[in-house]
């Protein structure tokens, strides 16, 4: 099953939270910084796609696609 936007979000909410943590060491840290680095960018990916989606009422009442 696809993980869903706030499914990413939580990955990252717990990755700061372990890098908050006291008595991590500097390599874990690095790691997890890493890691979330990439959860970021796949958010972000996620969240440009649903932006290329998003549709906008007409005053017509018609549809039409977001563009930018």
């Amino acid at each position: 099953m696809a993980k869903t936007l706030e499914d990413d979000f939580k990955e990252l909410e717990d990755i700061i939270d372990e890098m908050e943590k006291d008595g991590v060491a500097l390599e874990k840290s690095f790691e997890l910084y890493e890691k979330g680095m990439k959860k970021l960018k796949s958010v972000n990916t996620k969240i440009e796609s649903v932006e290329k989606k998003v549709v906008k009422l007409q005053e017509d009442g018609s549809f039409e696609t977001f563009e930018e």
